[in-house]
């Protein structure tokens, strides 16, 4: 893999402060700004901030944003990725959980890309509880998410924001995994049936440990999702999780055995099987979203004919 650059802001980007484009955040940068703060990055909030401009450069570029897009970034920290974002798209809402970096982060913004400043807006909240956004609803969300919030933030946000067409997150190589694997893989789970139910999923490439301030013990990775209709339209997707957890509550039992507590019995699972199409036999891990749908189906046809009668 490339080796992270060592670059300050003003030897990356000939625009500079005050031209047209943003100048991106180097190591120098990054460490003067969290000194002028008071800023120690803290592992309760998983903050590693990427000190690398040819980084940021690489997953805009992986986001793939046009000039129309309107970006959400969860967690902006000092404002590295933002910054980048702001080159590639109309608008960026940045959500930031920290009051010291969200009431620094518009100053940065102000000073590093004078001219992007007005396409740039901070909402101090918690992601998981983002029920709405300021403006024209986001068509993207790229972000840097720490371990311990990932898959709830992302899986939050695919729920609460249908207007998310793209989505490129970096998280830990772990959770990458998890979320990218296929149907009978090692770490294939709930947040890798979860993710498909709202898009297609796939890994976009691995990040280095030495792009950021601290580096962390592990490597990181890139996921991208492109948002597709649900596989089902005659089944809720409340319903169909609910099939999901309980599958891989018990991933070593069979689904027979494993769905009976939320069938009602393992006889009424194996028959809500059979009718679905999926071997009473089979485990969780080895299906994909469409039969899970399919589960969920048989049961709320079942529940809907009991209900009739």
């Amino acid at each position: 893999m490339r080796q992270p650059a060592q670059l300050n802001g003003a030897e990356d980007d000939s625009a500079g402060p005050g031209g047209g484009r943003a100048s991106l955040l180097g190591p120098a940068d990054v460490r003067r700004l969290a000194d002028r703060l008071g800023v120690r990055p803290t592992k309760q909030l998983g903050q590693n901030f990427v000190i690398d401009p040819n980084t940021i450069r690489r997953i805009v570029a992986a986001a793939r944003l046009s000039a129309d897009d309107v970006v959400v970034e969860v967690g902006p920290g000092l404002g590295s990725l933002t910054l980048g974002l702001l080159d590639a798209a109309r608008r960026v809402v940045a959500v930031e959980l920290d009051p010291v970096l969200a009431e620094a982060l518009p100053g940065t913004i102000a000073e590093r890309a004078p001219r992007l400043a007005a396409n740039f807006e901070l909402v101090h909240a918690n992601a998981l509880r983002l029920t709405e956004l300021p403006g024209q609803a986001p068509t993207a969300l790229v972000a840097n998410l720490p371990y311990n919030v990932a898959v709830p933030v992302l899986l939050t946000m695919l729920e609460r924001f249908p207007s998310l067409r793209r989505i490129l997150i970096m998280v830990q190589a772990e959770v990458a995994d998890r979320l990218a694997a296929e149907p009978g893989g090692r770490v294939y789970g709930v947040p890798s049936v979860k993710a498909r139910w709202y898009a297609e999923v796939r890994r976009a490439g691995s990040i280095g440990r030495n792009v950021f301030w601290p580096a962390p013990h592990v490597e990181s990775g890139l996921v991208a999702l492109d948002r597709r209709e649900p596989p089902r339209a005659d089944v809720a997707r409340a319903e169909v999780f609910a099939v999901v957890d309980a599958a891989f509550a018990q991933r070593r039992k069979t689904l027979r055995a494993a769905l009976g507590g939320w069938a009602g019995s393992p006889a009424r699972a194996e028959e809500l099987l059979r009718r679905a199409g999926v071997d009473p036999g089979a485990r969780g891990e080895s299906l994909g979203v469409a039969e899970y749908a399919a589960i969920a189906a048989a049961r709320a046809a079942d529940d809907s004919k009991e209900s009739a009668s």
